[in-house]
């Protein structure tokens, strides 16, 4: 089964929800809708499940036109960001519920209801109601009932932003495995870029309602269309800063000055906007192109086993995104790295005129 959306937009009291929304997406493939609050990807995919009805353009499964169609005639699945389940029920009638309804023989719910149980391993649970188990219990409850009647599409609305982080990480996991073996469609909303990585397939980037860039994940995040994309596809943000391309050199802000690599020789002369992802900024040098800055420190936000530094000089910030603990005070004066050859130019328009050949991992 395939899903396309045909030139779809939806207007709510005259603002533009989605605009002008062409998408297609593959039998057996895993989606990601990757944006910030507001982005749409709640009321993306409320029009693909027919909770919502387009203002104008097409929604298309399976070859037939399916805008106007309710949700209760579509063969779909949907799991939200709370713990949605039946109190009343146990964890067996609430996973049971959907093939009741379907009214399929006793022994085939009985059986999938058991198999749904122990691919989300609770199985031990089936006894128990809603309200006796953890919040990670509930959602892998809800999460079964959605997976147990094999729907042609499954949406995931920010399903895991309530749980903790190692749960979550747990989730993923299981998810990727999952829908390794299943032939529906899935959609996974989400607003952490990291999120998207971990997960892979294919992810479709959002913003104000309008999609940036859809395809296959790794490939959207080392290849950006435009500096918004790379933007919404970067934890912290990518850093971007002004600069001048001559017949020989790289200038920042007129005041920091590198030679041309092998890369940026291809670059017109003329004014760009360079980005540098904050996992690719050091505090020592990793190879012979790197730029020596020297920097003052703004804020070291420490996140676990993850620093957050940022740093300023006369001219522009920087945000690097390092591993470990990096305690430092503020103002103090340190010297971070820059690699030339991973810079990525994008024209004044904020078009990709320039991806790095060395991409190098996440």
């Amino acid at each position: 089964m395939s899903l396309i959306l045909e030139n779809v937009s939806k207007s709510v009291d005259g603002q533009d929800w989605i605009r002008d929304i062409d998408l297609t997406l593959e039998p057996g493939s895993f989606n990601v809708l990757l944006g910030r609050t507001l982005a749409g990807k709640t009321t993306l995919m409320r029009l693909m499940a027919g909770l919502e009805r387009p203002s104008s353009g097409r929604v298309i499964m399976n070859g037939v036109d399916v805008t106007g169609t309710p949700v209760r005639q579509r063969n779909l699945s949907m799991v939200y960001q709370q713990f949605i389940n039946y109190p009343a029920l146990t964890v067996y009638e609430n996973i049971a519920s959907p093939l009741r309804l379907a009214k399929l023989p006793r022994k085939v719910i009985d059986e999938r209801v058991r198999e749904t149980a122990a691919m989300l391993h609770i199985e031990h649970l089936l006894h128990r109601h809603p309200l006796e188990l953890s919040g990670g219990q509930q959602q892998r409850t809800a999460m079964a009932r959605a997976l147990v009647k094999d729907a042609d599409l499954i949406l995931f609305d920010e399903p895991l932003v309530n749980l903790d982080y190692k749960l979550r990480e747990e989730f993923r996991e299981e998810l990727r495995e999952l829908f390794r073996t299943k032939n529906c469609i899935a959609v996974y909303a989400t607003t952490e870029p990291n999120e998207a990585l971990a997960l892979g397939g294919h992810t479709a980037v959002l913003h104000e309602g309008r999609l940036l860039q859809y395809g296959r994940t790794p490939e959207v995040y080392h290849r950006p269309n435009d500096i918004l994309t790379a933007e919404m596809f970067s934890e912290p943000p990518i850093n971007v800063v002004p600069g001048l391309v001559t017949d020989t050199e790289v200038t920042f802000d007129e005041t920091v000055h590198f030679k041309l690599n092998a890369d940026l020789r291809s670059l017109e002369p003329g004014r760009y906007k360079f980005g540098v992802r904050a996992s690719h900024i050091g505090l020592v040098p990793h190879a012979d192109d790197d730029l020596e800055l020297p920097v003052n420190v703004d804020l070291a936000e420490i996140s676990g086993s993850e620093t957050f530094l940022h740093v300023r000089n006369d001219h522009f910030q920087l945000v690097l995104h390092l591993s470990g603990v990096h305690e430092y005070s503020v103002d103090e004066e340190i010297k971070i790295y820059f690699p030339t050859h991973k810079i990525y130019a994008f024209d004044m328009a904020g078009s990709v005129v320039h991806v790095p050949s060395r991409l190098g991992g996440f």
